[in-house]
């Protein structure tokens, strides 16, 4: 019996992950790989590339908040929509448009972004209680990024313009999200009324307070968003030789695996420790570009890509622990937090590169405000 539930996990699981590859990994994260090649066809300026940036994170941060209010929606059903909505934001960009409404198209994306990685997870942790399946989940946002960069390595290798990509994109995020739908659907049918003994795994480990939680969480969210959004533009400006499109899928790579790593790492250690551990590394990653060497952006698409979806692993379930002991929706301030720091990273790198004429002071201060944000982590208090 424990086999058959065990498959059944791993089903539910690649089904919810395939939801995050396309409302993450091709609906939001495409943009970052093919915003160099948008500049290059005259489609976007850098700074209408930061508004756009922005807009999408400010959408993320009003589809989270959206996503708490249509809670009487099934999840399913906010899977679904959120998977479509996503499809028709990548065919708008198809067409030649004026900057502005790029940027507002953008907006859009995010706002079903967010609803895809709420309904997702509540979906699977929440209604289907398969807390194990939770790695599996997120590296959906990981393999979605790897799959879109290299769907624009193939575009770009056959000379096609970043309005055909975008239509390419499209399509195969339609293929993604019939079969996720398909399997969402089946792992329904299949579902058994039942409670699973590792509803509460974890539950004995540490963790941190409420709000240092949520200040770490968006500490999180302003860290590591600059270099996900500039890091095939910092490639690019800095070694001509590369193909910053395939540094972009190396950060997809690595989240990958990252999740189930750093699961691993938060029922050993706790959430101070891992969480501690993940934001060091993290900033070392983001800060590595400043030595202006070849092998530094390469390492710094695997530290960053492999630990800021582990941030999501490990901060996401300490909040379902704690939720019990407040008062308010710490998830939901959590979102807010993350989705802030996110929309705040972006202008300040179009700022300080209007400045200074580089990005380095951005990544400067995104590594400075990881490691703030590591330190929060130390406390010889549990809870």
């Amino acid at each position: 019996m424990e086999k058959s539930v065990q498959r059944t996990d791993h089903f539910a699981g690649v089904a919810a992950a395939l939801v995050l590859v396309v409302g993450m990994g091709f609906g939001r994260f495409a943009f970052t790989g093919l915003y160099p090649l948008m500049v290059a066809d005259g489609q976007i300026s850098l700074t209408g590339g930061s508004y756009a940036a922005s807009a999408n994170y400010t959408g993320y941060l009003a589809g989270a908040l959206l996503t708490a209010a249509l809670s009487g929606i099934s999840s399913r059903r906010l899977c679904a929509f959120s998977m479509l909505a996503t499809v028709v934001s990548l065919v708008l960009l198809v067409p030649p448009l004026p900057e502005w409404l790029i940027i507002v198209i953008r907006g859009f994306s995010g706002a079903a972004s967010a609803i895809a990685m709420v309904a997702a997870s509540r979906w699977l942790i929440h209604d289907r209680r398969q807390h194990s399946a939770a790695p599996a989940l997120f590296s959906g946002v990981g393999m979605g990024i790897l799959l879109s960069a290299e769907l624009i390595v193939t575009g770009r290798a056959g000379r096609l313009s970043s309005a055909s990509i975008w239509m390419a994109m499209a399509s195969a995020s339609l293929a993604a999200a019939g079969v996720a739908i398909k399997m969402q659907a089946l792992a329904d049918a299949r579902r058994a009324i039942s409670e699973r003994a590792d509803v509460e795994v974890g539950e004995h480990i540490s963790t941190l307070a409420a709000t240092r939680l949520i200040l770490v969480y968006g500490f999180a969210g302003f860290g590591y968003i600059i270099t996900a959004t500039y890091l095939p533009l910092l490639v690019k400006e800095a070694l001509s030789n590369a193909d910053p499109v395939h540094v972009w899928a190396l950060f997809g790579l690595g989240a990958v695996p990252s999740c189930f790593v750093w699961h691993f790492v938060h029922l050993r250690w706790g959430t101070n420790r891992a969480m501690l551990s993940n934001l060091m590394l993290q900033a070392v990653g983001v800060i590595l570009p400043l030595l202006h060497i070849p092998a530094a952006y390469l390492i710094s698409a695997v530290f960053v890509g492999g630990t800021f979806m582990g941030t999501v692993t490990i901060a996401l379930p300490a909040a379902r622990r704690i939720a019990h002991r407040v008062r308010f929706n710490v998830i939901a301030i959590m979102t807010a937090s993350y989705g802030v720091g996110q929309i705040l990273g972006p202008l300040v790198a179009s700022y300080t590169r209007s400045v200074t004429g580089s990005f380095d002071a951005s990544l400067a201060i995104a590594g400075a405000v990881l490691a703030g944000g590591a330190l929060l982590c130390i406390s010889r208090q549990t809870a």
